[in-house]
């Protein structure tokens, strides 16, 4: 007993330390000024950004907490343990609901079931007037947010096992697990349900596309393998949301790399780069973009690959998975700062304080522009024109 319980006490503490690392600090060294996150710097703006609605949704936020936008509506939830539709154009509270349970994730919705995590492992799901339909327990705790669509319920656990729930029901369906690391980032990750297909990235560094309908894997690729003496150095996490885009699927990992693979070629990789991100990537149909480890946001071909710019501005501020507007590219930042790059050249475009304390969930791009969850639970949407 004693043996188990040192080892999740030191499972947290390295965890701690990994995180502290992505920011430079140390607990066995003196600050090193080099790890300081760089000033913001004044710059001729290059697009007009200004916040078009900031609403109060509960109260909290963090990793596992990103809004879902289906059609004209924001789906969102907090730790506190609510759950809220808005209207994408102006805010408007459409329906909220109280779980009276601590959240760890949320949230996942297709417009007809959405679904939350509480704290304890419970799934919980509503219909499309907010009302409960269902709670299911998953087989241990769940930290990303579910993913929803073609009629399940789909939850990735702390144990790296995958479920489905049926959507109407709650009743399990299927479920899928791989062997997984002895150390895990705690960071941004997704699922997301494509054509019937579940794509998710694993802590083991691979991506996987399985089947909706009946958890049959259709294919597994390797974003980075596990190497190093430690169980901190083989630490190879897939980051952040895959990205799909016409056969591509991209993704990518800590301490290891960016890959993307022709689908339509059996999973074939079409081009890799050495990378390290703690929080993710986005494409457009041009290129691939990502902080890195330090926070300098590079560009990549998604054609070939190669390195197309690279922004050091925002070095060390802990940016966010970033978001692809189509005046821009967006990342949040450890202040509460939204700033825009240039997608042709990286340079600093604008930014945007949404208050509330550092942006640790991804940005989600919108027809109406950025969308924001702050540490504070607002939900903020950035207007660019």
């Amino acid at each position: 007993m004693q043996k188990y319980v040192s080892r999740r006490l030191i499972r947290g503490a390295v965890l701690a330390l990994s995180i502290a690392g992505l920011a430079g600090c140390s607990m066995f060294s003196s600050p090193d000024p080099r790890h300081d996150p760089a000033p913001l710097t004044e710059y001729a703006p290059g697009i007009s950004a200004a916040t078009s609605w900031n609403v109060s949704i509960g109260s909290g936020g963090g990793y596992g907490f990103v809004p879902a936008v289906v059609g004209d509506s924001v789906y969102g939830a907090t730790p506190a343990g609510r759950v809220v539709k808005l209207s994408l154009a102006t805010g408007a509270v459409q329906w909220q609901s109280d779980t009276d349970a601590k959240l760890s994730a949320g949230v996942g919705s297709d417009g007809n079931v959405t679904a939350v995590a509480a704290a304890d492992g419970t799934v919980i799901a509503f219909d499309a007037q907010g009302s409960e339909l269902w709670r299911a327990k998953a087989t241990s705790a769940v930290n990303i947010p579910p993913a929803v669509g073609d009629g399940v319920v789909i939850v990735r656990s702390s144990d790296y096992r995958i479920q489905a729930f049926d959507a109407a029901t709650g009743d399990v369906r299927w479920e899928v697990q791989r062997p997984g690391p002895a150390l895990a980032l705690q960071t941004n990750m997704e699922m997301i349900v494509l054509q019937g297909l579940v794509v998710a990235g694993m802590p083991n560094g691979r991506l996987m596309l399985i089947d909706a309908s009946n958890g049959n894997v259709q294919w597994e690729g390797a974003v980075s393998n596990s190497s190093g003496a430690t169980d901190l150095e083989r630490i190879r996490d897939v980051v952040g949301t895959p990205q799909v885009q016409g056969s591509l699927l991209c993704g990518v990992a800590y301490q290891g790399r960016m890959v993307c693979f022709d689908v339509s070629q059996g999973g074939r990789s079409v081009w890799e780069q050495p990378f390290s991100s703690h929080s993710g990537m986005t494409i457009d149909n041009v290129n691939a973009y990502a902080p890195d480890q330090r926070d300098i946001v590079h560009a990549f071909s998604l054609a070939d690959g190669h390195e197309v710019w690279k922004q050091s501005g925002l070095r060390n501020r802990h940016l966010t998975q970033p978001a692809v507007v189509p005046q821009a590219v967006a990342v949040g930042d450890l202040e509460g700062y939204v700033h825009f790059l240039s997608r042709d050249d990286g340079q600093l475009l604008g930014r945007v304080s949404v208050g509330g304390g550092a942006l640790l969930s991804p940005l989600v791009a919108t027809t109406h522009g950025v969308l924001a969850q702050t540490g504070n639970g607002n939900l903020v949407l950035v207007g660019v024109n």
